[in-house]
């Protein structure tokens, strides 16, 4: 069976960030074209700039094109989308490369919208400098959400964890209101639809952490436990969700427990972030509940860092990797849906005819 060739729509990000250098460093290498046509969006000037200080580099080969559509197959292909006069000020946040960031942003979901593009993958925006009277979003999950129309789970994942957020980019202050027992029941819904359907898992297991330390102490610390987030699991648990808990945040970390479930879903940014990047450095953030894929390296924009050579690209790689990956088990789970009758050997990649199974004895 011929493996398909992915079409890999790439944003730059902020131009001052380290988004240029992972996605350079993430491509030096030649055997990530084996199997994947790539299309930046952003500007060939920036690349060119943080090109010829990054030795690994050198021998890239980039092809301008003016849409995906002219795309080379199984090369880098840069779309060039950014004002032709920006100008490169390494580790500072400017209004100028906010806006390229954008265009970048609006330019591949154009392109993932009309088909052009298998997968997105999108390098760190500064949420600040790219607010505008046209684009007023927290960050590139909610900008998705509304250029496709759902109501996405926000997941970090990695070979070790998968964390899912109930609320995403909020303040601290507001998170206890937004949690509802309504909210949690369809996180949970949609964080075991994305275990099955994105990552090829049979019937995963969900750990719920709790909102307040030590889960509430039975009331004395807060009765979001026990008024929302136990009723929310109950309540998934009827719609045949395998969820548990609520685990104190701190205790289920601390143990390891991690590692005994498919996916832990968090009731608030931090609470899963922290020990997700902890544990998992070289993680990968992904949109997960729209019928696109979108992923992104789990590192802001590194300021501090920017124009050194010093960024490290895994994460950006494991993004790239992880949303081909993710393209092709839905491709599977379409396939072996449409046709039940059919036995798909996964190992071998191919179909068997129901009549090439071993006859089954009726009891």
């Amino acid at each position: 069976m011929n493996e398909k060739i992915y079409k890999v729509g790439i944003t730059q990000g902020d131009i001052n960030g380290i988004g240029s250098e992972v996605i350079l460093k993430a491509l030096s290498d030649s055997r990530m074209c084996d199997n994947a046509t790539y299309i930046i969006y952003g500007s060939s000037k920036v690349l060119s700039y943080y090109k010829k200080n990054i030795e690994e580099t050198e021998n890239i080969s980039i092809n301008i094109i003016s849409s995906a559509r002219e795309a080379m197959p199984k090369h880098i292909n840069l779309v060039n989308c950014m004002a032709e006069d920006i100008f490169v000020q390494a580790g500072t946040s400017t209004p100028e490369a906010g806006a390229g960031a954008v265009a970048a942003l609006k330019a591949a979901a154009t392109d993932l919208k009309a088909g052009e593009l298998d997968v997105v993958v999108t390098a760190p925006i500064n949420k600040a400098n790219v607010q505008s009277e046209e684009f007023g979003f927290t960050g590139h999950t909610e900008f998705f959400a509304s250029e496709f129309d759902g109501e996405p789970l926000m997941m970090m994942c990695s070979d070790r964890m998968r964390v899912g957020l109930a609320t995403i980019h909020l303040p601290l202050a507001e998170v206890a209101a937004r949690l509802s027992k309504e909210l949690i029941v369809d996180k949970l819904e949609k964080f075991k639809k994305s275990l099955i359907v994105d990552f090829a898992i049979h019937e995963p297991r969900i750990a719920v952490l709790s909102l307040n330390p030590h889960s509430g102490d039975a009331g004395l610390l807060g009765t979001e436990e026990r008024d929302i987030i136990l009723p929310a699991i109950q309540e998934a648990n009827r719609q045949k969700v395998l969820a548990f808990g609520p685990f104190a945040a701190d205790g289920f970390f601390a143990a390891g427990m991690q590692s005994r479930y498919d996916g832990i879903l968090a009731m608030y940014h931090d609470q899963g972030l922290i020990p997700f990047k902890t544990i998992s450095p070289d993680g990968v953030n992904f949109t997960s509940g729209l019928n696109v894929v979108r992923t992104s390296p789990d590192h802001g924009v590194g300021y501090d860092i920017s124009g050194t050579g010093k960024a490290d690209a895994a994460s950006m790689r494991n993004a790239i990797f992880m949303a081909m990956d993710i393209a092709k088990n839905r491709a599977i789970h379409a396939e072996i849906s449409r046709n039940p009758l059919r036995h798909y050997e996964r190992d071998r990649g191919k179909d068997v005819s129901v009549k090439d199974l071993p006859e089954q004895q009726n009891d």
